[in-house]
């Protein structure tokens, strides 16, 4: 039987998803352009990362606090397998992270004078087998936790969820921004999990 929690967590899972698709949507942006000009449209990213921070810890929060139950442990010597794919996954995040280029990803960028988003398409390192490695990462992190428990798996089935219908969002925007560049990209590249098979 399902703890009770694991049904709120779904929701505050939801919740977070359409603020933070909604936040993410050209329409918004638009929107804080029309009201707050060209200031608006240059820190709009930074924004953008602050309120995702805060919200995401508002997300995550009630999955470690709450009362949970365990569902189930990897056994030893297989946890220590785990834990290091796991420690692997995050070192390469942010390795993922740092190649997108960091200061646009954060906003920060708007701040010492730069452009606000990147001007050119990061078909690169990570990206030249998958088109999103920072969600592929982000997922093997929240599906392989040694030990599972109802909170853990509504927190892993909600950040999936999201994380596959955002990166279709983004998609449509990257689209929007590089035109017939990202198509070509998207046509030879994987969405989310690399294959050998793909010709680059």
């Amino acid at each position: 039987m399902t703890n009770s929690n694991f049904w709120l967590i779904l929701v505050l899972g939801l919740v977070f998803g359409v603020v933070h698709s909604t936040l993410a949507s050209s329409l918004v942006k638009s929107f804080a352009v029309r009201v707050f000009g060209q200031k608006g449209s240059r820190y709009y990213r930074l924004f953008f990362v602050i309120t995702a921070a805060i919200t995401s810890l508002a997300y995550f929060a009630p999955a470690l606090l709450l009362k949970d139950a365990p569902l189930y442990q990897i056994p030893l010597p297989w946890r220590y397998l785990t834990l290091l794919i796991q420690l692997g996954a995050g070192i390469l995040a942010i390795v993922a992270l740092f190649q997108t280029s960091l200061l646009h990803f954060s906003g920060l960028s708007a701040l010492m004078g730069g452009a606000s988003v990147p001007d050119r398409l990061i078909t690169n390192g990570f990206y030249r087998y998958t088109r999103h490695p920072i969600y592929l990462f982000s997922l093997i992190l929240f599906w392989l936790f040694p030990v599972m428990t109802w909170n853990r798996l509504a927190l892993a089935i909600g950040v999936t969820v999201y994380t596959l219908i955002g990166s279709l969002l983004e998609e449509r925007r990257l689209a929007a921004q590089f035109g017939q560049e990202y198509l070509d990209y998207k046509r030879r590249t994987p969405w989310l999990i690399p294959s050998p098979f793909k010709r680059r």
